[in-house]
């Protein structure tokens, strides 16, 4: 793994930045990033963070993207980015976040961004959290936000709305068998990788199994 520093943006992969870290205001050892796929269809932004501001003219350097993916409500607490992009998120998240981003466009359902970019929904931190699952042709990376976040080393849940139980368990076992071998979430303890590689199809189902475990009989992480 790259790990070349620039000015405003780290070198994740090749194929992959990362914008400036931003610290979780409620919870202060957990770093949140937003990330720039470069792709040959045209570059995408996934995550609104404070980041993307900061890093505007370093993300414009590498070409214009094409869209900003919001995983889930709860980034649109820092406001309109200073980059003029177009936002998408799910149709169900997009009433909380109105008045505080722009949206451009949403989905409801699974579907596809040219051949390489798939846009999973995987309700249950909030009911339009939606995962998003990039080929680079190198690595399959699937970028979860909270959904599957890092803490200290492991795979977390966050389950803020009982409600919602059953259709986060549904969404990890949904998760669970999807070919990836990048996890890339919106927030990591600081000190975690801001992606974690994955050793083998084996480890992926493990982590993920030891989730629903945690999240079937009722606990909230």
């Amino acid at each position: 793994m790259s790990r070349t520093r620039s000015r405003e943006l780290e070198s994740i992969f090749d194929e992959l930045a990362a914008t400036s870290t931003t610290r979780l205001p409620y919870q202060d050892n957990v770093l949140l990033r937003s990330f720039i796929l470069r792709r040959p269809a045209g570059n995408v932004v996934v995550y609104n963070s404070p980041g993307v501001s900061d890093g505007a003219a370093a993300i414009r350097r590498m070409g214009a993207p094409a869209r900003l993916l919001i995983n889930h409500a709860h980034e649109a607490m820092y406001g309109q980015p200073a980059l003029d992009v177009p936002i998408w998120s799910h149709r169900d998240d997009r009433a909380e976040m109105k008045d505080s981003v722009r949206i451009h466009g949403t989905f409801d359902g699974s579907t596809t961004i040219d051949d390489d970019l798939y846009v999973i929904p995987t309700p249950g931190h909030t009911s339009g959290t939606t995962s998003y699952l990039w080929d680079s042709g190198q690595h399959r990376f699937l970028f979860t936000g909270d959904f599957i976040w890092i803490e200290d080393g492991e795979w977390k849940a966050v389950v803020l709305d009982s409600d919602l139980r059953q259709d986060y368990v549904d969404s990890l076992t949904r998760v669970r068998d999807l070919e990836f071998d990048v996890l890339v979430p919106w927030g990591v303890t600081e000190g975690d990788s801001p992606a974690f590689v994955v050793r083998d199809d084996l480890e992926k189902r493990e982590r993920i199994s030891q989730i629903i475990e945690r999240v079937a009989q009722g606990g909230n992480r």
